[in-house]
């Protein structure tokens, strides 16, 4: 027997599973993009393309759930919007228990659709919790609209009556860019433009790349006008006067900054004139006529009076969410034919559907959203996280002027989109590293040097 000991053959590496790597990234561009495709799907207006938003919806706040079984811990940021939104929810599903809608099934729907909306919420404040986060979403939000906007533009300049120059529409309406009403196209942009204006506006660009956003910006602007909705462009007007008000009253006033904002309304100016033409001249003059395409101002006037008179009957917790198409021929004082399937105005008919209750939440909620901006407006053109704030809350000021006059909120896509821009309003300030900080009071000019490298990671 050798008293050699024998050589242990070295244990196999057990392999590890792999966990698939869910990052905060990946889920807050999931939960973007998935608003966005739903725009391009005709605003998700179609029952195939509801389902869809709710379907997707439903699977991104799923991994979300996933990444934290497979992390083994709960963590939840806690957003101001919470409350008034659940509050919301809870006031529909006691119109559905309850039966206090007049039309069960609807509300039913709608109550699924709602949910998809506070998923979308949910996830997005879960992961945008950084400010180098600020310009992941601002990019995404400028490519897109500038894409979009260049198509709407085009199809305007060639239209053949048809979406995508493919699809045409039993309902009729004024097509503009991929929505069937040209007044929801401007409703997107008016929630979109922002976002490029503002990165103009701030340090986080310079040289020829400030040059382009603005161009971006510009193309945005102009095809709210270049689509006739007269809504939106009195809700873009409101907009650049909060923004020029919000650049004025900054603590340490570039004066740069509002010139900038002067020459981009000569661009849009410009470009108006060039491409618009006469098409353009024609609709601003024709403000007080009767569209065919669509109900004029008058009869919308006469629509809010049937409101209020719906609203007496049924004061308290309304008729249901989303029974207005059923219950308005009742109230209806004046023959058309047209079939009024909302009510032109989306506090009207907020009113009307969840009576005083819901509409009281709804002023909950946005008080909510404009007392945290506001906390978060100081020297907001040098800030991530101000930078955001400003881009989301004018998005939100752009649709909830536009509301009065038409029926947005009424559209998944839109509606989607507006309820995570308010939540982005709402957020807390956006955590910055060290570094960034030091760089940011540095461009200020009251940094110290940079402190040499420890070898420590920034915390970002």
């Amino acid at each position: 027997m050798s008293s050699a000991l024998a050589t242990q053959p070295e244990p196999a590496p057990v392999a590890r599973a792999v966990r698939p790597r869910l990052t905060n990234n990946g889920l807050l561009l999931s939960a973007c993009i998935v608003i966005l495709l739903a725009a391009l799907f005709f605003g998700a207006v179609e029952p195939w393309a509801i389902f869809a938003l709710e379907a997707c919806s439903a699977l991104v706040f799923a991994l979300w759930a996933y990444r934290q079984w497979v992390n083994r811990e709960i963590n939840v940021v806690d957003n101001v919007l919470y409350r008034p939104m659940a509050a919301f929810f809870g006031l529909v599903l006691l119109q559905w228990t309850i039966g206090t809608t007049v039309y069960r099934q609807i509300t039913y729907t709608h109550l699924l659709l709602y949910a998809a909306f506070g998923m979308l919420v949910f996830v997005v404040t879960q992961t945008l919790t950084r400010s180098s986060q600020y310009e992941l979403i601002a990019n995404l939000f400028t490519g897109y609209g500038a894409l979009v906007a260049a198509f709407a533009v085009a199809q305007g300049m060639a239209p053949n009556g048809k979406l995508y120059w493919l699809f045409g529409s039993d309902q009729g309406g004024w097509i503009y860019g991929p929505y069937v009403n040209h007044n929801h196209y401007a409703g997107l942009m008016e929630m979109l433009t922002p976002f490029p204006l503002v990165l103009a506006a701030t340090r986080f660009t310079d040289g020829a790349r400030k040059v382009w956003v603005a161009g971006i910006a510009a193309l945005m602007a102009g095809s709210i006008f270049l689509s006739g909705s007269r809504g939106g462009m009195t809700a873009f007007a409101v907009q650049i006067l909060v923004l020029g008000v919000l650049l004025l009253r900054k603590r340490q006033t570039n004066w740069k900054q509002p010139m900038m904002l002067g020459g981009f309304l000569a661009v849009v100016i410009v470009f108006l004139v060039w491409i618009g033409g006469n098409e353009l001249t024609r609709r601003l003059m024709s403000i007080h006529a009767e569209a065919r395409e669509e109900i004029g101002g008058g009869l919308r006037f006469t629509i809010d009076r049937d409101c209020l008179h719906m609203l007496l009957k049924k004061p308290v917790l309304g008729w249901g969410l989303g029974t207005f198409p059923v219950v308005y021929p009742g109230f209806r004082s004046f023959y058309t034919t047209f079939f009024v399937n909302q009510a032109h105005n989306d506090y009207l008919q907020l009113l009307v559907e969840t009576g005083l209750a819901g509409f009281g939440i709804a002023i909950w909620f946005l008080v909510m959203v404009f007392r945290r901006a506001a906390s978060k407006l100081q020297n907001w053109t040098e800030t991530a996280s101000g930078a955001l704030t400003v881009s989301a809350l004018v998005g939100c000021i752009g649709i909830l002027v536009h509301s009065f006059l038409d029926f947005n909120l009424q559209i998944p896509a839109n509606a989607a989109l507006f309820y995570v821009l308010c939540a982005i309003a709402a957020l807390a300030p956006l955590a910055e590293s060290q570094r960034r900080k030091v760089l940011r009071r540095r461009s200020l000019g009251v940094a110290p040097p940079l402190p040499a490298e420890d070898g420590t990671p920034s915390t970002f």
